[in-house]
C-alpha cells in the first residue's frame, strides 16, 4: 500500500472513527444501566443502586463530552477529506444526519443537565424520567448512524440523477436490507462492551478487599448482563453472516480466506492462516473440512462463494478482515466463557470470591471494546474497494489534497487525539480506580452527602 494522499485520507478517518466509536458504545451502555440503577433505586430505596448511579453517572458524562467532540470531527471530515463521496451520496447521508440530530442529539442535550445535575433539584420520578430520555437519546442516535452506514453498505431506495444519489423511498434508504442485523449486532455490542468494564472495575475492587454491596452488586448485574448479552450477540453476529453472505459474498469470501472451490465439496472453515492476495492462496492454513458450509449456509452441500470468482479489483484486503474477524470471534468466546464461569460460582456461592474468576474478568474489562473495533474494521475493511457498495469506488470518493497536506493533518490528528482524549480515557480509569463510596447502612433519604455532583470534583475530591 503506498502512502500517497488517498491512502492516508483512509488512514485518518479510520484513526479518527476508531477514537469515536469507543465514546458512543459507552455511552448506550452506560445510559441504559443508569435507567435501570435509578429505576431499582426508586422501586426498592436501597442505598447501593443510587450510589452506583452517581458512581457511572461521572464517568458517563466524561465519556460523553469526548463523544461529542469526536463526533464533530469525523462529520467536517466528510466535507474535507472526501468530497467527492459528499456529493454523490449527500442527498441521502445528509438528512439521515441531520435526523439524528434532530432526534436523538436534541433530546440527549435537553434531559442531560437534568440528569447530572437536577438530583436534589427536581423530583425523583421527573429525574428518572430525564435518566431514560437520555438513554432513549442514545438509542434513537444509534438507529441514524447505523441507517446511513447501512446503506452505504447495501444501498436501496435510490436513483441515479447526473452522477448523484437521489432517494425516491426513504422507507427502503433507512431500512435498507443489513440495517436490522447490523443495528442489532451494535446495541448489543454496546450494552457487552458496558456490562465488561463494569464488571472489570467491580472485579478490581473486589480484589483489593472491598466486600460491600455496592461493589458485590455491580459485579453481580455486569456478569448477569453479560450472560444475557454474550450468546445473543453471537446469534445476532450469525444472522448478520448470513445477511452478509446474501449482499456482500465477496467480503465472506475475504473474512474467510477463501479461495477457490473444489466441485462437489463443501466449503471447509480455515480457524488460522495467512492470505495472500498476490498467490491467490491462503497459506498455512489450518481448517475444518465442510464446517464453512454448515455455519455460512446452514448446509452440508452448499458452498461459499470464493475470492477467485470476483475480479481481483473488487476484492476486500483479506489478511486484515480474516485475523480482525477471527479477534473479534475469539474474544466472544471467552466473553461467553466468562458469563458462563460466573454463573456456575454463583450457584455455588463463590461469585465474589473466585479469585482466579475475578482476575479473568479485569483482564477482560477492555475486550468487548476491542471486539467493537475488530468488528468495525470487518466491517469497513471488508466493504472495500467500495465506500458506497457497488455505486462508487472509494479511490473516486476523495477529494484532490497534496500528500503533504494529508501528512500534515493526519500526524495532527494523531498528536491532538493522543493527548486530549488520551487524558479523557486516563481520568475516566482513575475514577473506576477510585471506585463508589462504601454503602452497607440502610437509607432512604435524597440527598447524597460527600459524593461530588460534578464529574472533575471526583479527582479534586481523590487528592484532598
Amino acid at each position: 500500500m503506498a502512502f500517497d494522499a488517498f491512502h492516508l485520507a483512509r488512514i485518518q478517518f479510520a484513526f479518527t472513527v476508531s477514537f469515536h466509536i469507543i465514546f458512543p458504545a459507552i455511552t448506550i451502555g452506560l445510559a441504559s444501566y443508569l435507567a435501570v440503577l435509578e429505576g431499582l433505586w426508586l422501586k426498592t430505596q436501597h442505598l447501593h443502586y443510587r450510589t452506583l448511579y452517581h458512581f457511572w453517572s461521572k464517568i458517563f458524562a466524561v465519556n460523553f463530552g469526548m463523544g461529542v467532540v469526536s463526533g464533530l470531527v469525523m462529520a467536517y471530515q466528510f466535507g474535507t477529506n472526501w468530497k467527492i463521496f459528499s456529493q454523490f451520496a449527500g442527498s441521502v447521508t445528509g438528512p439521515l444526519l441531520t435526523y439524528e440530530v434532530l432526534t436523538a442529539f436534541f433530546l440527549e442535550a435537553g434531559f442531560l443537565g437534568v440528569m447530572l445535575f437536577g438530583w436534589n433539584k427536581v423530583g425523583p420520578r421527573l429525574h428518572f424520567f430525564a435518566t431514560c430520555m437520555v438513554a432513549l437519546g442514545t438509542l434513537i442516535s444509534t438507529f441514524w448512524i447505523l441507517a446511513s452506514n447501512s446503506w452505504m453498505q447495501t444501498p436501496q431506495g435510490y436513483r441515479i440523477e447526473q452522477g448523484h444519489v437521489v432517494p425516491v423511498d426513504w422507507f427502503a434508504v433507512i431500512f435498507n436490507p443489513s440495517f436490522p442485523y447490523r443495528l442489532m449486532h451494535m446495541t448489543v455490542a454496546a450494552f457487552v462492551s458496558t456490562a465488561l468494564f463494569v464488571g472489570a472495575t467491580a472485579a478490581w475492587h473486589l480484589l483489593r478487599g472491598r466486600k460491600d454491596a455496592t461493589v458485590r452488586t455491580m459485579f453481580s448485574m455486569a456478569m448477569w448482563m453479560l450472560l444475557v448479552s454474550a450468546p445473543l450477540q453471537a446469534f445476532l453476529g450469525d444472522m448478520h453472516g448470513l445477511n452478509t453472505l446474501k449482499y456482500q459474498p465477496a467480503k465472506i469470501a475475504a473474512i474467510e480466506g477463501h479461495w477457490k472451490n473444489t466441485p462437489g465439496e463443501p466449503t471447509p472453515l480455515l480457524l488460522f492462516g495467512l492470505p495472500d492476495m498476490q498467490r491467490e492462496t491462503t497459506r498455512y492454513a489450518v481448517g475444518i473440512p465442510a464446517l464453512g458450509s454448515l455455519i455460512l449456509t446452514h448446509s452440508l452441500t452448499k458452498q461459499v462463494p470464493a475470492l477467485s470468482e470476483f475480479p481481483a479489483g473488487d476484492r476486500p484486503w483479506s489478511p486484515l478482515v480474516f485475523w480482525s474477524f477471527r479477534v473479534m470471534v475469539g474474544l466472544g468466546i471467552l466473553m461467553i466463557l466468562l458469563s458462563v464461569w460466573a454463573l456456575v460460582n454463583r450457584r455455588n456461592n463463590r461469585l465474589f470470591a473466585h479469585t482466579w474468576l475475578l482476575r479473568f474478568a479485569v483482564a477482560m474489562g477492555p475486550s468487548g471494546l476491542i471486539a467493537l473495533l475488530a468488528g468495525w474494521v470487518t466491517t469497513e475493511v471488508g466493504r472495500q474497494p467500495w465506500v458506497v457498495y457497488g455505486l462508487l469506488r472509494t479511490k473516486d470518493a476523495v477529494s484532490a489534497h497534496s500528500t503533504l497536506h494529508m501528512s500534515l493533518s493526519l500526524l495532527t490528528f494523531i498528536v491532538v487525539y493522543c493527548a486530549v482524549f488520551g487524558v479523557g480515557y486516563h481520568y475516566m480509569l482513575r475514577l473506576m480506580c477510585k471506585g463508589p463510596e462504601q454503602t452497607d447502612t440502610a437509607d432512604t433519604g435524597s440527598q447524597m452527602h460527600g459524593t461530588p455532583a460534578r464529574p472533575l470534583s471526583a479527582a479534586i475530591s481523590d487528592k484532598e
